[in-house]
């Protein structure tokens, strides 16, 4: 792996992220932050948390014999 990441710590990561899924401590709550539902951003924080993780994901564990280029498709 070239990367500083570690596969197994963004295996822990997405785990996280798999267990943060269920807000259920924001479920009730009908405050307001900015003017929305505090449960509606923490849905797009965690949105944007699981696009990070995504692309951190594709880029650092993703097997290498995967990455053939077109041209080598294409050839057999």
């Amino acid at each position: 792996m070239k990367k500083s990441f570690s596969r197994w710590t963004l295996y822990a990561a997405l785990f996280v992220l798999y267990l943060l899924h269920n807000d259920l401590w924001l479920w009730n709550d009908p405050s307001l932050v900015l003017g929305l539902p505090v449960g509606l951003l923490y849905h797009i924080g965690f949105c944007v948390a699981a696009s990070v993780m995504m692309m951190l994901l594709v880029n650092n564990a993703w097997p290498r014999h995967l990455k053939a280029t077109g041209e080598e498709e294409h050839k057999s």
